[in-house]
C-alpha cells in the first residue's frame, strides 16, 4: 500500500510559492461553500511519526478562514476523558454544520499504538476498525464531510528526517523520546498501520495517502484533497427519500404489560424506604469501583416518569448524581448529529445520570411527528446500539425504562391536573395532540423495543396504571442491576 507514497516526488520553491497562493483561495473557497451547504467537514490527520503533521496543520490554519475552524491534538486522555467510554472525547469536538475542525491524532492513533505494542491482538484491532467504520459512515450519513490524510515516509526519509531535526537548533524540540522509541519500530508499525488503513478504507470516508518526504509537495498535496474532497461531496446529489411506509397491523408489545398491578399505600411506603436506603448503598459502592449508572426514562405522557425519578434522586447522594430533561433541542444542538447531545452528558466513572426522556426520541417523536426523515430514524436503531454498546462496554449500568398506563388511565390523569392548580402546567395542548397519534406511537414503540432491546441494554416495561406500583417496580429493577455490575 505504502509503495506508492514512496516515490520521490517534489516541489521547486518558485512552482510552490504559485501553488500555495492558489491554494489559499481554493481552500477558502472550498471552506465557505460547505459552510453555506450547512456540512460539518473534519479533517482527520494521521501518520508516521517524523512526516510533518504539525507542519501541515500549521499550514491548513494560515490558508483557511480560522473563523469555524477548530484544531484538536488529541495525545493521551486525560483523567476526564479516561473516566468514559473512548469515543466520548471525539464526539464532544465534532464540527457543528458548516464548522471546519481538524483532528491532528484521532480514534485510530490508540488502537495502532496498543496493537505495535502487544497490548492489542489482531482480532481486537479488528474490531476496533469495525467501530470506527461504524462511526464514521454514521457521521457521513449525517452530512460530515470526512477527509482522512495519512501521511507516509520511508524509514530511509523518515531517519534522514529526524537526523535534520535533531541538528537544528530551533526544531530538535520536535523529536520526542516517543519518536526515537516509534522509530525503533518501524518495521512493526507499519504492516499494522496498513491493516488499519484497509479495514477503515471506506466508500463514505476513504483514506488519502500523502507522501510527506519533500516538505512543500506534502503541504500541496494536502490541501489539494482537502479541497477535492469538499468539492465532491457537495456535488453528489442526495438519495431519494423513501416514502414513510404505514404502521402494520400488529399486537402491541405494550398489550403483554399487566394493566392490573397494584400496591397498597402502606406497602408502598414500606417498600420504598427499603429500596432506597439500598440504592444509596449500591450508589456509593458504585462510586468506589469506578461503575457508572445511566438510568433512561421514557414513557407516554403522564406516565409518571417525573415522580418515579424524584423516588430515585431522593436515594442517590447529590454529589453522585445529574437529571438530564431532554426538551426540543437548542439551535447548538441541531447543528451536531443528534447523539452529540446525549455523549456530552455521559457520567465520568462512578457518577449516576438519569435522562428524562431521552436519544430514544430520534425513533419516537422525532419518527411520528416527521422532525426525522425515515431514511434518518431507521439507520438511528444501530446507532443507538452501538452507542449503548460503549456504554456497557465501559463499566456502565445501563437501565431502560418505559413507563405504560392504558389510554383510560392516561385520560383519567389528564383531567386530574385540568382540575388541580398546581398541576395545571403540567398539561399542554401537545399533550391531548399526542393522545390523536397513539395508534403511530405504539407502532413506534414496537420496532423500538424490537430493535434496541438488547442482551447488554434490554428494555423494562413498567406497569404504571398505579404509581406506588411502578415506583417499586423500577427501584427493584435499578437496585438488580447494580447488584449485578458489583463484586459480591
Amino acid at each position: 500500500m505504502f509503495e506508492a507514497a514512496e516515490l520521490g516526488r517534489a516541489l521547486e520553491k518558485d512552482v510552490y510559492r504559485k501553488k500555495a497562493l492558489e491554494m489559499r483561495g481554493n481552500l477558502l473557497r472550498a471552506q465557505f461553500a460547505a459552510r453555506e451547504a450547512k456540512r460539518p467537514v473534519l479533517i482527520i490527520v494521521s501518520g508516521v511519526d517524523g512526516a510533518g503533521k504539525g507542519d501541515v496543520v500549521n499550514a491548513l490554519s494560515g490558508w483557511l478562514d480560522v473563523r469555524g475552524l477548530q484544531v484538536h491534538a488529541l495525545d493521551k486522555p486525560s483523567d476526564e476523558e479516561a473516566d468514559r467510554p473512548v469515543h466520548w472525547r471525539f464526539w464532544r469536538l465534532l464540527p457543528g454544520r458548516g464548522e471546519c475542525a481538524v483532528f491532528f491524532g484521532s480514534w485510530y492513533t490508540d488502537p495502532i499504538v496498543r496493537r505495535a505494542y502487544g497490548k492489542l491482538s489482531r482480532a481486537e484491532l479488528d474490531r476496533e476498525m469495525e467501530r470506527v467504520c461504524r462511526l464514521e459512515r454514521m457521521l457521513a450519513a449525517d452530512g460530515t464531510i470526512i477527509i482522512k490524510l495519512w501521511f507516509h515516509l520511508s524509514r530511509v526519509a523518515q531517519k534522514a528526517r529526524f537526523k535534520k531535526l535533531e541538528k537544528s537548533k530551533l526544531k530538535r524540540w520536535k523529536v520526542s523520546d516517543r519518536d526515537r522509541k516509534h522509530k525503533k519500530l518501524y518495521s512493526t508499525f507499519i504492516p499494522i498501520c496498513e491493516r488499519a488503513l484497509r479495514r477503515t478504507d471506506i466508500l463514505e470516508a476513504p483514506w488519502h495517502l500523502v507522501e510527506a518526504t519533500d516538505e512543500r509537495y506534502r503541504d500541496i498535496q494536502a490541501a489539494e484533497i482537502v479541497v477535492a474532497e469538499i468539492q465532491r461531496h457537495l456535488k453528489a446529489q442526495p438519495a431519494a427519500e423513501p416514502a414513510a411506509a404505514a404502521p402494520a397491523e400488529m399486537n402491541s408489545v405494550l398489550a403483554s404489560v399487566p394493566a392490573d398491578k397494584v400496591l397498597s399505600k402502606k406497602k408502598y411506603a414500606e417498600r420504598l424506604a427499603e429500596a432506597q436506603a439500598r440504592l444509596s448503598e449500591l450508589s456509593w459502592r458504585a462510586r468506589q469501583e469506578g461503575i457508572s449508572t445511566i438510568a433512561v426514562f421514557e414513557g407516554w405522557d403522564a406516565a409518571g416518569k417525573g415522580g418515579a425519578i424524584r423516588r430515585i434522586s431522593q436515594a442517590i447522594d447529590a454529589r453522585n448524581r445529574q437529571v438530564i430533561s431532554i426538551a426540543a433541542p437548542t439551535d447548538e444542538e441541531l447543528a451536531h448529529h443528534y447523539l452529540w447531545r446525549f455523549w456530552r452528558h455521559v457520567p465520568r466513572a462512578g457518577k449516576v445520570t438519569i435522562y428524562d426522556r431521552s436519544w430514544y426520541g430520534r425513533v419516537l417523536v422525532e419518527r411520528v411527528e416527521g422532525f426525522a426523515k425515515p431514511e434518518e430514524w431507521e439507520r438511528a436503531y444501530g446507532e443507538i446500539n452501538e452507542f449503548e454498546e460503549q456504554l456497557v462496554g465501559h463499566r456502565t449500568a445501563l437501565v431502560k425504562f418505559w413507563l405504560h398506563v392504558t389510554p383510560e388511565e392516561q385520560l383519567r390523569r389528564f383531567k386530574e391536573r385540568e382540575r388541580t392548580p398546581h398541576k395545571r402546567h403540567k398539561l399542554t395542548a401537545e399533550d391531548w395532540r399526542n393522545r390523536e397519534k397513539t395508534a403511530l406511537y405504539e407502532a413506534a414503540i414496537n420496532d423500538m423495543v424490537a430493535r434496541t432491546s438488547t442482551e447488554f441494554a434490554p428494555w423494562h416495561l413498567v406497569p404504571a396504571n398505579d404509581k406506588y406500583y411502578a415506583r417499586i417496580f423500577l427501584l427493584n429493577i435499578l437496585k438488580q442491576s447494580l447488584e449485578r455490575m458489583l463484586p459480591a
